[in-house]
């Protein structure tokens, strides 16, 4: 049993516009293959939750970021199921206690030269001696980098990798940053 999005006139939804807003014709209709009625994107993740389906991708395996841009479901590993979704939130937030702001801190002071996040993951893998997978180490040190960006400690430098939609959404793969200076 899937539940299926259903998006009508994409060009037509603004930036901003949420699930649940029926904007200048533009709409999202959530169908379940069991024909149970889901009138908005709440009850259509509270039906996921109740049929061991991933809330996130509603059990498709996908991830629609953007019109014309879908990962695999990082909620669920690309499996679609509730299981597997509850296993990497707790991975989540296991790698939050462990990877603090203070750890990767200490770690990227010794840097004079611009570093990528995937260095960065992999010093921080190595000095936790974490096996690959074990925890989502990319997504947390990218997380912890971005919070030393904002306090002003670091500087972004890459340009963005792709514009998924204007300058609204971004994608970076592998970004380069380097310490503030002043």
């Amino acid at each position: 049993m899937r539940i299926h999005t259903i998006t009508a006139l994409w060009e037509d939804i603004p930036d901003d516009a949420d699930d649940l807003v029926l904007v200048r014709g533009g709409f999202r209709v959530y169908l379940c293959l069991c024909g149970r009625p889901l009138a908005d994107r709440t009850a259509a993740e509270l039906h996921a939750s109740e049929t061991n389906q991933c809330t996130t991708c509603l059990g498709s395996t996908v991830e629609n970021i953007v019109p014309d841009f879908s990962q695999q479901c990082t909620a669920c590993a690309g499996t679609g199921r509730r299981r597997a979704q509850l296993t990497w939130q707790l991975a989540h937030a296991e790698a939050e206690t462990m990877i603090t702001v203070e750890f990767v801190r200490e770690l990227i002071a010794g840097f004079t030269e611009p570093f990528r996040l995937s260095e960065v993951a992999d010093l921080v893998r190595d000095t936790l001696d974490l096996p690959v997978g074990r925890l989502p180490v990319g997504p947390r040190v990218r997380d912890v980098l971005r919070t030393l960006e904002a306090r002003g400690e670091l500087v972004l430098l890459s340009a963005p990798d792709e514009l998924l939609r204007g300058t609204s959404v971004m994608l970076y793969r592998d970004p380069y940053w380097e310490h503030a200076t002043g």
